[in-house]
């Protein structure tokens, strides 16, 4: 039957989601006979996969065009746009599906889509961000209103709705009109009622001239203007919860939102019993503002013409003991909105170094070894931070000043200074003081007060988040106690009766996609339970490095079997809450040992989807003087043919970290610092032909089966030649680095921790 013009468009609706009905009940499986009616029409084997069946009229959220081809879009440009999934297409493969569009009512077919099978996306702060739908007026199914262009764009807008009316931003020309606002497509509404007033009557217009109906835009350049109201001192006097929906949708400009508690928005802080405090610190970070001379007040009418303005945030954070929680410090720091910054205009290099963990553990087994003595400094930078070249611009600084000072910058390490017999660590605006002589640690002390706004917090305690806590033993142990009760509490197991474990991984269960496992139930977040698990590996707890390894893989999509290896994580955390690093220095030696199980995750069920199994997993632990200086566990980023291969690759990357750390050590004692070096003993575990691998890293051989082997993994055999490197090989019981590439036993896995974390 041919279809009218005149057909009700509820029924060709009606229609689609009968065709889409049609369509997918043919690919599913009949309930009396195991194949499709696909299938039965057709007389071949159609395997459907349940991946590509999607509920009809759920969001989907497809890639920038531009991001598929390949090409860059600005930071902070939506990645993707929202449509109605209409089904797979009939036209092309299986995993094609049929997009309408909210804002054209076009249907078109799009690959790169991630689907919204549970409507999560339409509820809650998420629905605000979805625009509004026109596609049922460009359709005849609703009444088309009279819009302007301001509300059609009003979720897009980068300015609250009563910001866009004070703006001021179009040229003046002698066509203007004088209607109270002028329309813009894309952009702010124009209010010229305060430029008429500024140009007073070199901006009156004869009314009875004829004047063109086209409309005025402003130019493409001024779109970056923002409202001069909004920035700095405004941001003082702003002190009420955000009421608009523009305010909530839009958070980025004016707040920085976070799951920490003592992290707030300015209207949340001046609700906390504590409100004052956050007031005096406001007060303070003003007043040393205008005393330090980092900014000036200038009139709007000053500002060139097509410079931008860059909106003010507040971020206020209570600061506490990592021992005993409690509040020492109120900070109140305002910030420049860096997003509005443009690449190339207003910036170009973002880059600035921090010290490394290896580097900090090194020196803090030199002070304990040597008996050094320790001073925390907290520089207080009047930087105007938020900008993306700011931390650059202050390492800058602080770089030019110390050189003036009489440091000398290492070359190994940007952030280490050193002082005579002194070492001078700099991470931002936190710093370690240490070497052998009191007097001149006070002597340098002296020196950053005059140059720099620092203050001295002491004998070293509280660094980065980590409790550094020195025992009368002659040990250091460092410790993260309130990090991991914040991630027993996302995970639910702070409440009493949760259950601890001796391990963080199951010895019967290697971790994979598990494609057709079920769903995660979402009812912790794993990306940032993931995030936290990061951050307390690489600082204090070694032992976890290869269970949270495996679960990060999987943080764009956890199933339920993942979902439970992070819980096991944090039963095993609960057990050790108050473990830690414990440097415990004995001989002066050197060691890095290095494992790898070539092709440890191979599972045949899901090789076909899942290639990364036929990769090795390798691991690999620095020690100076018995204590860990860095550890690793990681997939190695090709597939080996032989565990030889395996081997040696892991073999030369524990090269690249370790032939930095010796150029550390050689340069300090250069400078005239009193330190040990041990001489370096690389451990190798002897795999199977693992053999090879020592004989490959000594003799310059060409064999067959290792010629393939690119020269990058070559690097370090000049050092072995020379001495500087020796190799040996281990058993697997003594293999410490084995706790990096598999799940132990209870056994095995407690002996490794002890000659690693020291308990």
């Amino acid at each position: 039957m041919r279809r009218t013009t005149t057909e009700p468009l509820v029924l060709r609706s009606q229609c689609a989601f009968s065709k889409w009905y049609r369509r997918e009940e043919n690919k599913r499986p009949l309930n009396s006979k195991q194949v499709s009616p696909i299938e039965l029409f057709s007389g071949s084997t159609v395997q459907p996969q349940l991946k590509h069946f999607h509920h009809f009229g759920c969001p989907v959220y497809v890639l920038d065009s531009a991001l598929q081809a390949g090409k860059k879009i600005r930071k902070w440009s939506e990645r993707a746009r929202i449509g109605i999934n209409l089904g797979s297409s009939p036209q092309h493969a299986k995993s094609v599906a049929l997009v309408l569009s909210l804002s054209s009512g076009n249907v078109s077919p799009q690959f790169h889509c991630a689907f919204d099978d549970m409507f999560e996306t339409t509820t809650g702060n998420q629905a605000k961000l979805i625009p509004k739908s026109r596609w049922q007026e460009k359709a005849h199914l609703r009444k088309t209103r009279e819009l302007s262009t301001t509300q059609e764009d009003e979720g897009t807008s980068t300015l609250p709705p009563e910001a866009m009316a004070r703006e001021v931003v179009q040229q003046p020309t002698q066509e203007a009109e004088n209607p109270p606002n002028v329309e813009a497509d894309g952009q702010d509404q124009v209010d010229l009622s305060q430029q008429q007033t500024e140009q007073g009557s070199e901006q009156q217009v004869d009314q009875n001239v004829r004047r063109s109906t086209r409309e005025r835009r402003p130019p493409a350049r001024m779109a970056d203007y923002i409202p001069i109201d909004q920035v700095a001192f405004e941001a003082i006097a702003e002190l009420s919860e955000p009421e608009t929906e523009w305010e909530q949708a839009n958070p980025l400009l004016a707040y920085k939102a976070t799951s920490d508690p003592d992290t707030m928005y300015l209207w949340q802080a001046m609700k906390e019993p504590d409100a004052n405090k956050f007031r005096e610190a406001m007060q303070v970070e003003i007043d040393d503002h205008m005393k330090g001379g980092h900014w000036q007040v200038v009139l709007r009418s000053s500002v060139p013409k097509g410079s931008a303005i860059l909106p003010a945030v507040w971020q206020m954070k209570r600061k506490r003991r990592i021992s005993t929680r409690e509040v020492y410090k109120w900070k109140a720091r305002i910030n420049i909105d860096g997003s509005k910054q443009i690449y190339g205009v207003h910036y170009d290099e973002t880059y600035a170094p921090v010290v490394t963990w290896a580097t900090v553990r090194y020196f803090l087994i030199q002070a304990l070894i040597k008996g050094w003595y320790t001073k925390q400094l907290v520089q207080l930078i009047k930087n105007l931070y938020g900008q993306k070249q700011a931390g650059r611009v202050w390492n800058q600084h602080l770089v030019r000043n110390l050189t003036k000072l009489g440091f000398t910058q290492s070359s190994v390490d940007e952030c280490v200074f050193y002082f005579k017999k002194s070492i001078f660590l700099v991470y931002t605006d936190d710093t370690i003081l240490l070497g052998p002589d009191q007097k001149e640690l006070d002597q340098i002390y002296k020196m950053l007060q005059m140059a720099f706004n620092i203050q001295d917090e002491g004998n070293l305690c509280d660094y980065l988040g980590i409790h550094i806590t020195r025992c009368e033993d002659g040990t250091m142990q460092l410790t993260q106690p309130h990090l991991i009760d914040s991630i027993l509490a996302d995970l639910g197991l702070d409440k009493q009766g949760a259950t601890g474990r001796v391990t963080p991984a199951l010895t019967s269960r290697i971790l994979h996609h598990d494609i057709d496992g079920e769903p995660f139930d979402e009812r912790f977040h794993y990306r940032s339970i993931i995030g936290k698990l990061n951050f307390l590996e690489k600082s204090t707890r070694p032992e976890i490095a290869y269970a949270v390894h495996q679960c990060a893989r999987f943080c764009s999509n956890p199933k339920q079997s993942h979902a439970e290896a992070v819980k096991r994580i944090g039963r095993y955390l609960l057990e050790t809450r108050d473990k830690g690093l414990i440097l415990h220095p004995n001989e002066t030696t050197f060691e890095c040992w290095v494992d790898a199980s070539h092709a440890g995750e191979w599972n045949r069920e899901n090789a076909i989807d899942d290639p990364s199994t036929a990769k090795s997993r390798m691991g690999f632990v620095l020690m100076f003087a018995g204590c860990p200086l860095i550890w690793s566990s990681k997939l190695q980023t090709e597939i080996a043919l032989s565990s030889t291969e395996a081997e040696y690759i892991s073999l030369s990357a524990a090269m690249r970290e370790v032939l930095p750390l010796l150029s550390l050590m050689k340069e300090a004692r250069n400078y005239g610092v009193p330190v040990e070096i041990g001489k370096v003993d690389i451990h190798c575990k002897i795999f199977e032909d693992n053999s090879g691998a020592l004989e490959l890293a000594k003799v310059p051989k060409m064999r067959p089966r290792t010629k393939h082997l690119n020269i990058k993994y070559h690097h370090f055999r000049q050092h072995v030649q020379s001495g500087l490197l020796s190799l040996h090989a281990v058993t697997t019981e003594q293999q410490i680095a084995d706790i990096f590439t598999k799940p132990l036993s209870d056994l095995l896995f407690q002996r490794h921790r002890r000659a690693i974390c020291g308990w």
